[in-house]
């Protein structure tokens, strides 16, 4: 058995010469030399502006670059058959693709309809402040360039829930859609300004039996279409839970298989609200572990005033390892990005090798760090500013260690605030395997450690090449295993 990798294979301004999708087959030889396992790939459907959107703007979820419609044939990542030659290709190299599924919202409609709303106080989604009045708002999804392939059905205003714009009063807010199923909100996981089941675009409905079923098709549609053998779920906690169990049971039921699934459910704080979740769904899913990620931002602002032995505490992974999704950074929170909170270029590797080489969570590298990338973009005073993310080399180092050494019984050394440590004693099925990791955010530090009396005797040298020194095991299966200060060390068997 080998370990895990995830790799989140976008970031949000891709914008290399080459299509993903051929990027994504191109190199998937590499990524499972690199011990990669799984790839999440970015949404692959039609969104509001063909070939500039991310993806998240959706329009046309049956259109994965195959009809003329917003403006172009192909998306930002390239044509429908490049897409699914990229699924088949990776998983032909055992590397399982997660598809990216946006169903909290649809956008880009391709008509008006006269529909009766309420206005919304954006602060307090539970509160109205007006009477019901109409307005001309884009609701009607026809898909006039698909015509029909594939599904019939059409997106209307009883499918949405809430809107933002009135084209006739040219005005935008939050209007609540006054309709069949109800004058309030649905009743989602997040409580934020009350209750936030409204995030943006046309908010789909799934109090509609309608929408739920024709979401079941198109699941049922993708997956035979591409193949995928997982799926990552946008902005869940924007959406009924009750929703997305039901089409996690269809797709598991009707195809007798278990999906991959991991959900995006971003927390800043309070991990009880993802145990929560995790109640809900009744562990349907993995979760990406949103509160480790804060600790390592600010683990990385704050450097040597902060408490290493504290980094997972208030964290899934500490409280559900096994759903835990583990990462360094992502899309949302590089730089620019709304919820930037983008990690300090040196604590990454440390922060790399507290999630690849634990036994704790299924770790999610980030695509800038495997491969670099330069972008820019407005910040929020309106200023264009160029950003370059450079990749990581020590970081297929990692990916490298996890997948043939990072195994067996780990202890844990975390007894001082600026040093912490871990040892994996090795098995047998992994020749070889064993490693001791010391890192950290002050000076130079060390660690006494036991990785195993099975190893008394034996020699461990730095993976990552930092310490020219040699460790030797004692009698006991310890050792003294040092690391240079704001820096982690990688102790792995030295060859014979």
């Amino acid at each position: 058995m080998v370990n895990e990798t995830l790799i989140q294979y976008f970031h949000w301004y891709y914008n290399e010469e080459e299509k993903l999708w051929v990027k994504a087959a191109k190199e998937a030889q590499h990524l499972e030399e690199i011990g990669v396992t799984m790839v999440w790939l970015p949404p692959a459907y039609k969104s509001t502006s063909g070939v500039t959107s991310t993806g998240y703007d959706c329009y046309d979820l049956y259109d994965l670059g195959e009809f003329d419609q917003k403006n172009s044939v192909v998306t930002r990542y390239g044509s429908k058959d490049e897409y699914i030659n990229a699924i088949k290709t990776l998983q032909d190299r055992h590397i399982t693709v997660m598809a990216d599924v946006v169903v909290n919202h649809k956008a880009g409609a391709d008509e008006l309809e006269r529909i009766p709303v309420r206005r919304v106080n954006p602060d307090n989604r539970n509160q109205f402040i007006s009477d019901v009045f109409e307005i001309d708002a884009w609701t009607k999804f026809t898909f006039p360039g698909r015509k029909g392939k594939y599904s019939e059905f059409i997106w209307d205003q009883h499918c949405f829930s809430g809107i933002d714009w009135a084209e006739d009063l040219k005005e935008t807010g939050i209007f609540s859609i006054q309709n069949q199923y109800g004058d309030a909100w649905e009743e989602v996981p997040s409580s934020e300004m009350g209750n936030y089941d409204y995030l943006m675009f046309n908010d789909i409905d799934f109090r509609n039996k309608e929408v739920r079923e024709e979401l079941k098709r198109w699941g049922e549609w993708y997956y035979k279409t591409c193949g995928m053998r997982g799926f990552r779920l946008d902005a869940v906690k924007h959406i009924s839970t009750g929703f997305l169990n039901e089409w996690i049971d269809h797709m598991n039921a009707t195809f007798d298989q278990k999906f991959f699934i991991v959900a995006e459910n971003w927390i800043t704080d309070e991990v009880h609200i993802l145990q929560q979740y995790v109640d809900e769904t009744e562990g349907r899913m993995q979760l990406f572990d949103s509160l480790l990620h804060m600790n390592f931002h600010r683990a990385g602002d704050e450097r040597q005033g902060y408490d290493l032995t504290k980094i997972f505490e208030g964290t899934l992974t500490q409280t559900h390892p096994n759903l835990s999704i583990t990462f360094v950074d992502n899309h949302d929170s590089q730089p620019l990005q709304a919820l930037e909170s983008y990690v300090e270029y040196w604590f990454r590797p440390l922060g790399y090798a507290l999630i690849l080489l634990r036994e704790q969570g299924i770790p999610c590298v980030f695509f800038p760090d495997l491969y670099g990338c330069k972008y820019s973009d407005q910040n929020a005073e309106g200023e264009t500013v160029e950003v370059e993310l450079v990749f990581l080399p020590e970081l297929t180092v990692l990916t490298d260690i996890r997948k043939r050494l990072s195994y067996g019984m780990q202890r844990d050394y975390f007894d001082h605030p600026n040093c912490i440590g871990w040892t994996r004693s090795g098995d047998e099925e992994h020749e070889g395997s064993a490693i001791a990791v010391v890192m950290s955010n002050g000076d130079e530090g060390w660690k006494t450690m036991e990785v195993g009396a099975e190893h008394t005797g034996k020699e461990f040298i730095d993976a990552l090449g930092r310490r020219k020194d040699s460790v030797h095991i004692n009698d006991e299966g310890w050792g003294d295993f040092h690391c240079d200060g704001e820096s982690v060390a990688v102790w792995v068997l030295k060859k014979d």
